[in-house]
């Protein structure tokens, strides 16, 4: 897998089987809510397919092609933005882990935060914005945030930013950004100053999780032959 090639080659010899394993727990994590669809990045598509062919492996071994042990399901990858990059280099993808602050934006960014990394992030020289040069991916990325938090369509967008230079786009980009943000920062912080309220939806979606788990994990025992409690 690519992540596992990537990952192995940034920890050195600290290659252990918690990084082999963690694609596995990854699809039970999936496997075990009965899902049809699954919400992936492009990039995490990988873990989808390594998801699947555990499932036709199992349900060949365990079930018939009338009654599969466990659902096969399906990535659902939206048009734009299955894959956001970064704010310091638009060939590699946005990630929480990468050690630069500046390469991201998070959730719970200030506005000022906000304005302070666009402001700094990689751009070029070159007058007039478009999706489609392969020369720069970072004039491709930003077009497609500003897309995704705007909510307006790849046409509005390319005709929109055009003509513009980049100390044009980035104050509308960041203004777009700080209002697509708002509202969840908003209910993030109405959820967090009710303790009560966010202990009760986490029982509640704790007790929906196990009772799907378990009528999964019920129907996987029974295909293994496992003794079940009475």
């Amino acid at each position: 897998m690519i992540q596992f090639k990537e990952k192995a080659v940034k920890q050195g010899e600290n290659v252990n089987a918690g990084l082999l394993n963690y694609p596995v727990l990854m699809a039970a994590d999936i496997l075990l809510y009965d899902a049809d669809k699954v919400p992936v990045g492009e990039d995490q598509k990988q873990h989808l397919e390594l998801t699947r062919d555990l499932v036709i492996r199992l349900n060949h071994q365990f079930g018939t092609p009338e009654k599969p042990v466990l659902k096969l399901p399906e990535p659902l990858i939206r048009t734009d933005g299955a894959r956001v990059m970064s704010l310091t280099d638009g060939t590699r993808k946005m990630s929480k882990s990468d050690p630069s602050e500046q390469s991201r934006i998070n959730l719970l960014d200030s506005p000022d935060t906000i304005a302070k990394k666009i402001k700094r992030c990689k751009t070029d020289a070159a007058r007039g914005l478009t999706f489609d040069d392969p020369d720069r991916p970072e004039a491709r990325n930003l077009l497609t945030l500003y897309l995704l938090l705007s909510g307006k369509s790849k046409a509005e967008v390319a005709a929109e930013c055009q003509d513009m230079g980049w100390g044009q786009f980035k104050p509308l980009l960041t203004e777009t950004t700080i209002n697509a943000l708002k509202p969840i920062q908003d209910k993030y912080k109405e959820i967090m100053d009710d303790r009560a309220y966010l202990e009760s939806v986490l029982r509640q979606g704790k007790e929906q999780a196990e009772s799907i788990a378990n009528q999964t994990l019920t129907k996987v025992k029974t295909a293994f032959g496992y003794s079940l409690p009475v």
